[in-house]
């Protein structure tokens, strides 16, 4: 009798690999895109991205993970396409994200970013907000400009996106000062704040890929369940995450009182814990650290940080399923799996 035959399994690449493979691609063309930016806004935007000191100077670079630029090549491969391809729509998905990253800070009022100050401490708020739209028009001229059959669409879905992120970001603001946020609401905000990008991250690797409508919309589902995923491993990293790992203050999001996913659960868990958390949220007064500490074990104890953990590797799950619904080269596949699996269980 004759053994069936089986197909070996593709080899993938470790996700440090695929991140610097990625940056290899992208780096160049996203230095170039940056530097078509005017003297004075272009200064802030090479410190923001971490090329340059507050001077000018060249700096040992420190840009972030760019999990999203990995994303959209591998988008781009997995219907088909090649990654070179796509490199303009990774450009843009950058600065989008660098973009909000900028003026995040200054509404959150966050001082430190990848282990420096952040953009507007140095060069001033209205700098750092002029920077941040500098980037996001920029965004928009990469893609017209790239000469793909289908940058229009794909114009009209990194548009999309960003508008989903502000209204997100919108609501986050909101919440400050609300008292009765509910999960679902948090959930919301979260998907369009930071899911919606990631899903226009790994849409637009499909479009610059030729991919198919539906592998388009499926792709699209991955990277957006994997970005709400994202978000919560984020919020736990806000409150739990080591500063000289993450590059932020220790708890900064309670020094902050941001509602975060984790601490909404906390908030509306309707335990003893629940009820002491709210009274911490409802003061005025900046928490010292030992305040900060019992707010953390206070979200703890009313589950928030279970939930959360629980909610990351459902959404990663989900996300699989997505991936699957593209029928993915098998290469690509791997890799994106392996990213997805970086998303859940990182430490910055």
């Amino acid at each position: 009798m004759t053994a069936e035959r089986t197909e070996p399994l593709a080899a993938g690449r470790p996700a440090d690999e695929v991140l610097a493979w990625s940056r290899s691609l992208v780096l160049p063309a996203l230095r170039k895109a940056v530097d078509q930016l005017p003297a004075s806004l272009r200064a802030i935007a090479e410190y923001h991205h971490g090329w340059r000191d507050e001077y000018g100077d060249p700096v040992l670079e420190n840009g972030g993970k760019a999990i999203r630029p990995a994303l959209v090549l591998l988008a781009a491969e997995a219907v088909g396409g090649a990654a070179a391809d796509a490199v303009p729509a990774a450009v843009a998905v950058e600065l989008i994200h660098n973009f909000s990253l900028l003026h995040d800070d200054v509404m959150d009022g966050d001082t430190t970013r990848r282990h420096r100050p952040t953009a507007w401490t140095v060069f001033g708020v209205s700098g750092a907000v002029l920077a941040g739209d500098a980037l996001q028009a920029l965004a928009v001229d990469v893609l017209a400009g790239s000469g793909h059959p289908r940058a229009l669409e794909a114009v009209r879905t990194l548009g999309d996106a960003t508008v989903a992120l502000l209204d997100g970001q919108a609501s986050d603001l909101d919440f400050e000062r609300r008292s009765d946020v509910a999960v679902a609401e948090v959930e919301r905000m979260a998907r369009g704040k930071t899911g919606a990008l990631l899903g226009a991250s790994t849409a637009l690797g499909a479009l610059y890929g030729n991919g198919t409508d539906l592998q388009v919309e499926a792709m699209r589902g991955f990277g957006a369940e994997l970005g709400l995923a994202f978000q919560h491993v984020d919020d736990l990293l806000g409150i739990w995450g080591d500063p000289a790992v993450t590059g932020k203050a220790v708890h900064s999001d309670l020094a902050n009182r941001k509602k975060s996913l984790p601490v909404v659960h906390a908030l509306t868990a309707g335990t003893a814990a629940s009820a002491e958390l709210a009274s911490l949220y409802a003061g005025s007064r900046e928490m010292d650290a030992e305040t900060l500490a019992r707010a953390a074990s206070l979200v703890d104890a009313a589950g928030g940080r279970t939930w959360s953990r629980a909610q990351a590797d459902e959404l990663h799950t989900r996300a699989l399923v997505h991936l699957g619904e593209a029928s993915p080269t098998a290469r690509a596949a791997v890799e994106l799996g392996t990213l997805a699996q970086l998303v859940t269980d990182r430490d910055h």
